[in-house]
């Protein structure tokens, strides 16, 4: 309805009320009164009427969404003109005012009464038609909402009230003891002991949302691994600073992801001490348009820097950082470089042009299959540009060298690892040289839960094609943390260090990646082997079994932060480990694979390598 419409029906409303409201005080004795006064009367109503109509806007909500809101500002309307009128009648009948403004006052309660009802009944008439007309009880998915409180009342408002949506309550779960047993908002609250096969079955119920935002990282996981293997839809409720305008929609249920079965608790971070490191510095990240690069932007954005100089060598990426920042960060002071940190004379000139101050070296080859069988450009560009990067922070000065490290540097057994671990000894290598001012901070953390390339994107790809999902082997196990963790945590170690430390993060327990693929199949609302097949392929060039954190050599020491330690490593000495770097990097494409792997076996003897067996 046109908010005209809806306007013209509210004023028609109040006249008629009140030439009712006339006719009842008068016990429908029309020669009693004065038809003349009393439709003026009614005409003054209706004006003072579309004033505060006009004002609280009334008659522009959509009327079937209704809400207590909009009774209350009816509400506030009436009220506010009954006040107004008792005084017209009152200075009529006390200071001489106009014969119209003295209206009776059983006329005005009268009329307060049934210009209430009659607005509010007009609005849930309507409301109750549109549901009526629209919704189809035949193509709903009933559903149990866990969580009673106010995010739970608010999506079950919302798929009650959409008649578009595809869901059907059947009641709450929640295991607060003055809930149980009762209902809220008109449906039954149970205790999460229905969460079993024979009462899901019996109701029929085919969809479960989550809806609890006071509940630890734990007991989430905890609730959702009890429901997977029940067969349900799950779909998790966004955080309310996600909703549109304010406003929760159904289509912004979403299926759960893996990252909430880690059941990770929130970092807590020092946000002072980042703020202050950040606050009016010109900052350089590396890799920018990868995934760890392009998050430790988003988070940047939210610090009051001078500016962003963002460099990534793949063009297309590059392109959709650059509409993601305009769109999502708008008034963000950046500038986007296509640039390879393995090129001395592009990256002087960035150094040159901008001065940073602060750098975050994220950029790096990091598929473990692909730099197997490519050891000359895994050197190139994971040792090379991070000699370059590090080597041109040191002569513009810049205050702060954080590199992005990998657990596959601990014990490398392939070519990825052992050129991480080769960048770890040269960051150390460089923040003990006497003469420079740079702070060099190396941070070390395992996979990351969706990242470009990651098993995850692969077993996605896989369950939309029909399977099978392909996995090394059954026992093979990896650490995980979601991006905006890792990222978080690099900010947050970047700016405890003083120089020449390696941040090591808390990835929590080794995760089973078979146990991840089962999981996401589930969550895909698919059988294991039955709608999935698994298949197992074997170990890959290079691939471990299991990752390490630590070697047994390093000492674990802890920082201020209880999900970052310090991994305590023999020094390194520039001088020595400088000499070799030069000599592997020189004419490096007129030297073998062979001789590449034996290159990184002298600068790190424990990385052990089939390189020779398998090219």
């Amino acid at each position: 309805m046109p908010r005209w419409l809806v306007f013209a029906i509210d004023i028609s409303a109040v006249f008629v009320t009140f030439i009712f409201a006339y006719l009842l005080r008068y016990n429908f004795e029309t020669y009693t009164f004065s038809w003349i006064l009393a439709l003026s009367q009614a005409l003054l109503v209706c004006s003072v009427y579309s004033i505060f109509m006009l004002i609280f806007k009334s008659y522009s909500g959509l009327i079937r969404q209704t809400t207590i809101r909009d009774t209350f500002i009816i509400a506030v309307i009436n009220s506010v003109t009954l006040i107004i009128f008792v005084v017209f009648t009152f200075g009529s009948r006390n200071f001489g005012l106009p014969g119209l403004f003295n209206i009776p006052y059983s006329v005005l309660v009268i009329h307060f009464g049934m210009v209430t009802v009659s607005l509010i009944l007009f609005r849930v008439f309507i409301k109750m038609f549109y549901i009526f007309v629209t919704v189809q009880e035949g193509n709903r998915k009933m559903v149990l909402i866990y969580g009673a409180s106010e995010t739970g009342i608010m999506v079950k408002r919302v798929i009650t009230n959409d008649p578009k949506s595809r869901y059907k309550l059947f009641g709450f779960v929640d295991n607060n003891p003055k809930l149980l047993g009762k209902k809220v908002d008109g449906y039954p609250v149970f205790s999460d002991g229905v969460l079993n096969k024979d009462f899901i079955d019996s109701q029929s119920i085919q969809t479960f949302i989550f809806a609890n935002e006071n509940i630890s990282a734990g007991k989430k996981k905890e609730v959702i691994e009890s429901v997977i293997d029940l067969g349900l839809e799950i779909l998790d409720t966004p955080a309310f600073n996600q909703w549109l305008n304010g406003q929760l929609q159904v289509k912004q249920l979403r299926k759960v992801q893996l990252e909430d079965l880690l059941g990770r608790e929130p970092i807590s971070l020092d946000l002072k001490r980042i703020a202050a490191g950040l606050k009016d510095k010109t900052i350089l990240v590396t890799g920018a348009a990868g995934s760890i690069g392009s998050e430790i932007v988003r988070q940047l954005t939210k610090y009051q820097y001078k500016q962003l100089i963002l460099v990534d060598n793949s063009e297309t990426p590059c392109y959709y950082l650059e509409i993601e920042l305009k769109k999502s960060f708008p008034g963000t002071p950046f500038e986007l470089i296509v640039g390879d940190v393995a090129n001395e004379v592009k990256m002087n000139h960035i150094f040159k042009k901008y001065q940073p101050q602060i750098v975050f070296h994220a950029a790096a080859y990091k598929h473990v299959p692909i730099m197997e069988a490519n050891p000359h450009e895994a050197f190139r560009v994971n040792v090379g540009g991070t000699k370059i990067v590090s080597e041109l922070a040191i002569k513009y000065k810049a205050e702060k060298f954080v590199m992005i490290s990998s657990d596959k540097a601990v014990n490398p057994t392939n070519v990825m690892g052992a050129t991480k671990k080769v960048c770890e000894l040269l960051i150390q290598a460089q923040s003990r040289r006497p003469e420079i001012s740079t702070q060099f901070v190396t941070t070390r953390f395992g996979n990351v839960l969706g990242s470009n390339g990651s098993a995850i994107h692969l077993f996605k790809r896989q369950i939309a094609e029909g399977g099978p999902v392909t996995i090394t082997d059954p026992e093979i196990t990896r650490y995980f943390m979601t991006i905006p963790e890792a990222c978080q945590l690099v900010l947050e170690a970047g700016f405890a260090g003083n120089g020449g430390e390696i941040f090591v993060f808390d990835m929590g327990d080794p995760v089973k990646i078979l146990d991840l693929a089962l999981k996401l199949i589930q969550l895909s609302g698919m059988e294991p082997y039955e709608d999935i097949n698994i298949k197992y392929i074997g170990l890959r060039p290079g691939e471990k079994m299991f990752e390490e954190l630590f070697t047994d050599e390093e000492k674990h020491l802890p920082t201020h932060n209880p999900k970052i330690s310090i991994a305590k490593i023999a020094p390194a000495d520039y001088d020595c480990i400088i000499p070799k770097i030069n000599e592997a990097l020189a004419s490096i494409y007129d030297k073998s694979g062979i001789e590449v792997i034996e290159a990184l076996k002298e600068i790190v003897p424990e990385f052990t390598s089939d390189y020779a067996k398998t090219h």
